[in-house]
């Protein structure tokens, strides 16, 4: 899931970059009747690159290829993972750096599809809508420039815990969020320090495991299967 909405406990520079992106998206965007929205444009030629090849050290769990969602099923047929090459680059070098911090990047989502946004919005109730994106604007993640991550430590292969879940539906998820243990927090302030460290990507104030990439506006929204997106035989992976 995402949606950008403005509570009180995020901070004030988070809140008003989020507001500022929901304002600019819901300015340049008109949904067609039975699909996507398009915006004016001009758009940079999309070239989604599938994240395991530029660095088979990044780590999937596609929670959405799985039953182990909010939706209670597979809403992808493969778990997969792409973003733009640039924000994909950017990733690879938060995963290099991180490496020198004993951690890993785990992923739980990236691109998705504009259908499946549609499908999110379709099935949850009215009262709970806040907490998904509406398909009349559309999410960053069907841009490719979005990616939902957690965690893993290098010595363990294992998970890290951070004080809430992945797309839970509460408090836990802000990263203002002061509960949770001193480990889980150091993990999730580790993952924000890492992500935002030079500036190419920034945190949803409600969800600790979302990241923008900073040029998402100069991509369009899209609807193309991960089946449609030719990926090339993944590199060797480095030391």
């Amino acid at each position: 899931m995402t949606r950008c909405e403005i509570h009180s406990r995020p901070t004030a520079r988070l809140a008003i970059a989020c507001l500022l992106t929901l304002s600019a998206c819901s300015a340049a965007l008109a949904q067609g009747p039975e699909g996507p929205p398009t915006g004016d444009g001009p758009y940079r030629p999309s070239d989604l690159v599938e994240l395991v090849t530029l660095d088979p050290t990044i780590k999937l769990d596609i929670r959405y290829a799985t039953a182990s969602n909010f939706v209670g099923r597979a809403v992808y047929a493969e778990p997969r993972a792409f973003m733009q090459r640039p924000a994909a680059a950017a990733l690879v070098s938060v995963q290099h750096w991180l490496k020198g911090q004993g951690y890993g990047l785990l992923i739980y989502d990236a691109y998705r599809p504009w259908s499946v946004t549609k499908l999110f919005w379709d099935i949850t109730p009215q009262d709970k809508r806040i907490f998904v994106a509406d398909p009349a604007v559309g999410s960053v993640h069907n841009r490719g420039c979005a990616v939902d991550l957690g965690l893993y430590d290098l010595k363990t292969g294992r998970e890290v815990d951070m004080p809430g879940a992945y797309d839970e539906t509460s408090e836990r998820s802000f990263v203002t969020y002061t509960g949770g243990t001193p480990e889980q927090k150091a993990h999730r302030d580790l993952l924000r320090k890492a992500m935002e460290r030079d500036g190419s990507f920034f945190v949803l104030p409600e969800e600790w495991w979302h990241y923008d990439y900073k040029d998402f506006m100069a991509y369009a929204i899209q609807n193309i299967p991960f089946s449609a997106i030719r990926s090339p035989a993944a590199p060797a992976a480095r030391n």
